[in-house]
């Protein structure tokens, strides 16, 4: 049995459409990277507190690509707090949360870093522990399991074009 036939193992691109319902994200554009161990989700003005004895964590989300006038708040509890280098081996300090994902009609809790990710491509990067055991990726292709959702939320009005005068 080759790896491609296994059975529950459907093929992803390199991009996909994702969704994260816990956070309030129905559609967020993901770049699977499987030489990233741990996924991230571009947050900024990341503030600690304390919920019932708990440590929590409140963010902003820009979850639209090249877009920073739509954003989101959201507040979910800390798992833990963990260093991570970058693929540039600079090393920070994040927060992580436990999110439930959503692709290709299935969905499954991840943990999530939570970064600024202004300077990179994607608002979202999959790492391989996110995808391990549940889909193989290929590199050549793009958005093989997802569409994006359509909503009020995730998608921008288109703006009105205004009537010329003639002369």
């Amino acid at each position: 049995m080759t790896a491609s036939s296994k059975p529950g193992r459907a093929v992803c691109g390199w991009r996909e459409w994702i969704a994260l319902p816990a956070i309030g994200i129905e559609t967020i554009k993901a770049k699977i990277d499987t030489g990233a161990r741990s996924s991230s989700l571009h947050a900024f003005n990341i503030e600690s507190f304390e919920r019932n004895g708990q440590a929590w964590v409140s963010f902003v989300i820009h979850p639209l690509q090249r877009d920073t006038k739509t954003t989101l708040n959201a507040e979910a509890p800390v798992l833990e707090y963990r260093h991570v280098r970058s693929s540039s081996g600079h090393i920070t300090h994040r927060p992580v949360i436990l999110a439930d994902i959503e692709l290709d009609g299935k969905q499954w809790p991840i943990e999530l870093t939570l970064a600024s990710r202004d300077e990179m491509g994607f608002r979202m990067l999959l790492g391989r522990e996110a995808v391990r055991g549940k889909f193989l990726v290929d590199p050549s292709r793009s958005y093989v399991v997802s569409k994006p959702r359509v909503s009020k939320a995730t998608v921008k009005k288109p703006t009105k074009r205004k009537k010329r005068r003639r002369a």
